[in-house]
């Protein structure tokens, strides 16, 4: 295969600091395969007021850093703005990978310059509750352009690429996330400093952020008879009332760690009891996937795009329900070894069908301008 040149932005920081989701996750993963494969890689970094990672290259891709503001939503404008400058006119690549449809508007640009143009899209952005009205506008005028001007847009999940190809009338490209993580070397720093127990506490990775359901979980967990801990394991990328009212809710036996990253997050995912996901909307959850590669009990809301991740290999509740939410926590502590057999089957599907390897062979094929 040709080797190629490409630039990649949308997501916050490579390797993930402090704020950041799937999209990190994902470019974390993504692009130092595809450097190894020989393609000359570009990733670009923001750099906030207090975060930002001082390097210059990450596991064979080159990093580029630009500075952006904390303001939610116009950080990313500002940012990309910035990269679609700096490849452009230093001419850094021909193939372009971006990351959040609201992006689409750099397209434009970009086609002009005869750039090949890829948005990766991880689901229905105007329907997360994060969003302000005249951020859902934009990003409902955002698909029109990502459906339109991009030379393809890349879903993670079928659910949402059948909602646009409806919607537009046209043929868009699947990759599912990958699943796997690197094992890690036994070590129980992590569990002496949060004063966990391996087994004794129930697992959430990620933003704070309405969508994300935390809202149903707390009151389901404080409902519920169980004596075990519930770790909250990331926060809100701009600090936000929403943050604030779920501590306050929590109770002594729910703990919050701040960002974990690295091996010691999957430490927390690989002794975890159990691993809920309540989120109201999602793309195909990298997290999620990750719990599944990693055998690890699951409890997941009942929206499309995880049903399709777990199928029958894990307990579902009601989205939105904290009182369906408590029946399956119940059921997760008197019916744990039926857990464990069905986590078997998630890990044993997770490395079948979301496989990273495959992941960026799929990649390579598209951004060679053909179809998978």
């Amino acid at each position: 295969m040709k080797k190629l040149r490409i630039a990649a932005f949308g997501f916050r920081t490579l390797p993930p600091a402090k704020g950041a989701a799937g999209a990190d996750k994902f470019a974390m993963e993504l692009l130092p395969r595809l450097a190894a494969q020989g393609h000359s890689v570009i990733a670009y970094n923001r750099r906030y007021p207090d975060v930002h990672i001082d390097i210059d290259e990450y596991k064979g891709v080159k990093v580029k850093t630009f500075k952006t503001v904390k303001k939610k939503g116009f950080d990313t404008l500002l940012h990309s703005f910035k990269c679609t400058c700096h490849i452009i006119f230093r001419n850094t690549a021909d193939v372009v990978h971006i990351q959040n449809g609201g992006n689409s508007i750099w397209a434009l640009p970009l086609r002009l310059f005869r750039k090949k143009v890829y948005i990766s899209q991880d689901g229905i952005d105007w329907k997360r509750d994060k969003w302000p009205w005249y951020g859902k506008i934009y990003l409902k005028i955002s698909s029109y352009i990502s459906a339109y001007f991009p030379n393809d847009i890349i879903f993670d999940n079928v659910i949402a690429r059948q909602y646009f190809e409806k919607r537009f009338n046209k043929k868009f490209s699947f990759i599912p996330f990958g699943s796997e993580v690197e094992k890690v070397t036994e070590d129980d720093s992590i569990f002496k400093k949060l004063g966990l127990e391996k087994g004794g506490y129930y697992l959430f990775v990620g933003r704070f952020i309405p969508d994300k359901g935390l809202h149903y979980l707390l009151p389901a967990f404080e409902k519920s008879q169980s004596k075990k801990k519930l770790v909250l394991v990331g926060g809100s990328p701009n600090p936000s009332p929403y943050e604030k009212q779920i501590q306050e809710m929590a109770s002594p036996n729910v703990i919050f760690p701040g960002f974990v990253y690295g091996e010691d997050v999957t430490r927390l995912m690989n002794n975890a009891y159990c691993y809920i996901q309540p989120s109201d909307v999602e793309g195909l959850s990298p997290v999620v996937l990750t719990v599944m590669g990693l055998g690890v009990p699951l409890i997941v809301s009942d929206i499309d795009e995880n049903i399709y991740a777990v199928q029958d290999t894990a307990i579902t509740f009601k989205k939105g329900d904290p009182l369906s939410l408590c029946e399956k926590i119940e059921f997760a502590e008197s019916n744990y070894q039926e857990m464990k057999a069905l986590s078997c089957k998630a890990k044993e599907r997770a490395l079948k069908e979301f496989n990273w390897d495959n992941v960026t062979e799929q990649h390579e094929i598209i951004f060679s301008g053909k179809k998978v």
